[in-house]
């Protein structure tokens, strides 16, 4: 009996000391699950947190940097434009026009001009240098410590500018007047010469006179004229004879250059060309590919006059 009894105790403690063993393991094992499932739960939220940054930063490279259109200029200093590196001769003649159509901008003459700072750049018939003028114009405005340019091509028949800078555009002028761009700033074009910003004509249309000769046109010039007292805007404009379009321009401009190529345009078409103009803005001309006689030489130059 006593060895029964023995056995039984015996046993007994043996399955108390293993259900002992066991809470013990199973109290020793539950905190290393817990752990475990806070450590994956953590990663899993930061998990989340990452995806949500990483959108985030998404939308907001999107959203916080718009793309802007730009012109880089660096090209034209090899190819015969303007530019500040030297004092070459095209360099020195449109210092000497800009100079005075500076002085007419904002000397005492802007007094007795409308809108003095805007400036019309033409000629009596095509080909005879007008884009390339209003170019090298603008190029050596924006040089100026205290200036800035716009320069439009205002040429919605044959627009010009962006070819001869030899750079694609999208959307211009037109598409503004026709309320296809809600916001001007949508056709500016940003160049590599800070002081200097482009409007390309944009496409042809059949009502391009109009258009010009809109609210919305007058109102947009005005705001070039006025919104900065450092800016001078100059417009490309298609040739005085035959065009419409020129002579509503000329409405709107306070200045005017007119390009004439030495041995292409006659005394009487010219003083025809003069008569589009608006008789109170001022006038300057610019003889374009001149002849002209040294000792030993001849070279091609610009000379400016004015009316």
């Amino acid at each position: 009996m006593v060895s029964t009894i023995e056995k039984a105790l015996q046993k007994q403690r043996e399955q108390a000391e293993k259900q002992a063993r066991d809470k013990a393991q199973a109290a020793e094992e539950q905190p290393q699950s817990s752990v475990e499932a806070q450590a994956e739960t953590c990663l899993q939220s930061n998990d989340v947190e990452t995806t949500q940054a990483d959108a985030v930063t998404s939308v907001s490279n999107s959203t916080s940097t718009p793309k802007t259109n730009f012109i880089d200029l660096e090209h034209t200093k090899s190819e015969g434009f303007v530019s500040g590196q030297d004092r070459n001769a095209i360099n020195e003649e449109f210092r000497a026009v800009k100079r005075k159509v500076l002085n007419n901008a904002f000397g005492p003459l802007a007094k007795t001009l409308d809108n003095s700072n805007i400036i019309m750049v033409t000629s009596p018939n095509p080909g005879e240098g007008k884009t390339f003028t209003a170019i090298n114009l603008a190029l050596s405005i924006a040089l100026e410590q205290d200036k800035t340019v716009l320069l439009v091509d205002a040429d919605v028949l044959r627009p010009n500018v962006m070819r001869t800078i030899k750079q694609p555009f999208g959307n211009g002028l037109m598409e503004y007047l026709l309320g296809e761009v809600d916001d001007l700033s949508e056709v500016i074009y940003h160049t590599s010469l800070d002081k200097l910003k482009i409007i390309p004509a944009g496409k042809g249309h059949h009502l391009s006179t109009e258009l010009l000769a809109s609210t919305k046109m007058l109102d947009t010039v005005n705001e070039f004229s006025t919104r900065y007292s450092d800016r001078v805007v100059i417009f490309d404009t298609p040739p005085l004879l035959g065009i419409n379009e020129t002579a509503v321009l000329a409405n709107l401009a306070g200045q005017a250059l007119i390009v004439v190529q030495e041995g292409k345009t006659s005394l009487t078409k010219l003083s025809k060309a003069v008569e589009q103009l608006n008789p109170e803005m001022a006038k300057g001309f610019i003889m374009n590919k001149v002849t002209k006689n040294s000792s030993d030489d001849i070279s091609y130059g610009y000379y400016y006059s004015q009316q």
